[in-house]
């Protein structure tokens, strides 16, 4: 599309305006309810379909198509970060009333990080068509390695704090325990870092991992920068509200990270196709409606495997516990042995 300097200025103005109302709900630190996170889950999805409907009204159904695909897709991948956020959550004990403050720093930070990565992806795309190859063999790489982790159970290690986080906590040292929401405490008269920093800094280090995976998947899809960035802003606002409300249903999406990586497959054989198309390669190309629905029947499909295979586990578990108390019935004297 041809987006003109006001429409941008506006549409990050409005995001912004946003951002401050999300940070303004939950600047005080509480518990968050399921109904509080789920009635803002639907306010951001809302919020994310009448932009993308106004993107079909005013640009047409190319614009639209890729706004709702390139969407879908970074909501997809952002779900399966929450695994992520919640090992990092469980590896620094954050008292749950804190959880939220950290969210909030990490998605601002989050989509600080992908407004540079997209601006230098547009660059690069601008002048060497050639990248297409290598975000195509990127993306097809990660899909092969989402599936290797998730056959090794990735999702239930401990995360495990990197180099240059260990290196950051010697220099500065770290508080014992938490102090409230603050970062930096005294003690013994020096200045350290409180637990509440450490975790958002871990938080800060992983969302560069998850954007140059989302980058060149949306960049899949269109190349059009203002739909990347829309795309992505939408798909990372609200996650705050999601992690709250799916928490307890992340460990019942067991088939998740196969599912992303037949999308993350997919589009990379659609940017190899792209690039070869560019080169003067007769090829067919995949358009946009036939990737939309391809996404959303990998991630249907994806869903009710894996709820019905946490349900199937439920019921083994369960019967497997019945059998165990029947012997222990079995085994127990009767009254007035």
């Amino acid at each position: 599309m041809n987006v003109s300097p006001t429409v941008w200025l506006l549409t990050v103005a409005g995001l912004c305006v946003l951002i401050a109302v999300d940070f303004f709900i939950g600047r005080k630190p509480h518990d968050v309810s399921i109904k509080e996170a789920g009635v803002w889950t639907a306010v951001w999805v809302v919020l994310a379909a009448l932009f993308g409907v106004g993107l079909l009204v005013f640009g047409g159904g190319g614009p639209g198509g890729e706004f709702f695909a390139g969407y879908i897709t970074e909501k997809s991948l952002s779900v399966d970060n929450l695994f992520v956020f919640v090992l990092i959550m469980a590896k620094f004990a954050v008292p749950s009333q804190y959880q939220q403050r950290v969210l909030m720093v990490g998605v601002l930070v989050a989509l600080v990080l992908r407004a540079g990565f997209i601006a230098a992806g547009a660059a690069i795309i601008s002048t060497f068509s050639w990248v297409f190859y290598l975000f195509g063999a990127f993306l097809i790489w990660t899909a092969w390695k989402l599936i290797q982790d998730a056959r090794k159970g990735g999702h239930d290690e401990e995360f495990e704090e990197n180099k240059l986080l260990k290196s950051i906590e010697r220099r500065f040292g770290v508080a014992d325990r938490y102090h409230g929401t603050k970062l930096w405490i005294e003690e013994n008269g020096r200045r350290v870092m409180t637990p509440m920093l450490v975790v958002m800094l871990a938080i800060g280090m992983t969302d560069v991992l998850f954007a140059l995976d989302s980058i060149p998947a949306i960049y899949g899809l269109t190349q059009d920068p203002y739909i990347v960035f829309t795309a992505n802003a939408f798909a990372l606002m609200g996650l705050r509200q999601l992690y709250f409300l799916i928490g307890g249903l992340l460990k019942r999406l067991v088939h998740l990270s196969y599912g992303l990586s037949v999308i993350l497959g997919f589009i990379g054989v659609k940017l190899v196709l792209h690039a070869l198309h560019e080169s003067g390669v007769h090829v067919p190309e995949i358009g946009i409606p036939f990737s939309l629905a391809f996404i959303v029947l990998v991630l249907a499909v994806t869903t009710a495997t894996s709820l019905w295979a946490a349900r199937k586990q439920d019921q083994e578990r369960d019967g497997d516990g019945d059998r165990d108390q029947g012997r222990e019935e079995e085994r127990s004297p009767g009254p007035g042995v």
